[in-house]
């Protein structure tokens, strides 16, 4: 077939267009899929327990990663501001995950630990009271707004039919781990455990 006949008829180019994406696409997902690296949890690593996975989801749910990746890149002047660079085995429950380079605000890989819980409060109720300078939008609704335990136990038992090794017992005591807990607390739990299982260096 001509060039020629290709560059004319718009679905020609079309199909052939979607053959070499499938192409490409196969060629740089497939393997992998095969590589340990990038399917097997670091040590340390498990599913996130209830209030972790609802904080998670809430992330998600506002828009967090917009502003905020949470990637360290194995460049120099990265790992010397935020420590040893991110690897795929921290991130193999995550679903979607949650890597870029979108830094708005700062990265929140290694951000588990760094701050109080009183701090990621006020710091969610009114970010410009602690950072002055910071454009980041309020959450004071999340103190008020209750976890929804039933929702929760779907996610879990959907994460464990894809593979998340959550057992039964895991799932049924999902309602006592997230009594009484607001969003707020959801949030700031998945916020205190994230970088924790870093590799050390």
């Amino acid at each position: 077939m001509s060039h020629e006949k290709l560059e004319t008829n718009v679905g020609l180019m079309a199909i052939g267009i979607a053959i070499v994406i499938a192409i490409g696409g196969l060629a740089e997902i497939v393997p992998l899929m095969y590589q340990a690296e990038t399917i097997k949890p670091l040590p340390g690593v498990k599913p996130y327990p209830a209030l972790e996975l609802a904080g998670r989801d809430i992330y998600v749910r506002e828009g967090c990663y917009n502003c905020h990746s949470q990637m360290v890149r194995t460049l120099r002047f990265e790992t010397q501001r935020y420590g040893s660079y991110s690897h795929a085995g921290e991130s193999v429950y995550d679903r979607p995950f949650q890597w870029g380079s979108k830094r708005t605000g700062p990265d929140l890989a290694r951000v588990g630990g760094r701050y109080s819980d009183d701090w990621h409060r006020a710091h969610l109720v009114n970010p410009r009271d602690l950072v002055p300078e910071s454009n980041m939008p309020t959450y004071p609704f999340l103190a008020e707004r209750a976890l929804d335990p039933a929702q929760v136990q779907a996610n879990m038992r959907a994460l464990k039919t894809i593979g998340d090794p959550y057992t039964d017992a895991d799932i049924e005591a999902a309602p006592a781990a997230l009594e009484g807990k607001t969003e707020m607390d959801a949030l700031i739990a998945y916020l205190q455990q994230l970088g924790k299982h870093r590799p050390k260096g």
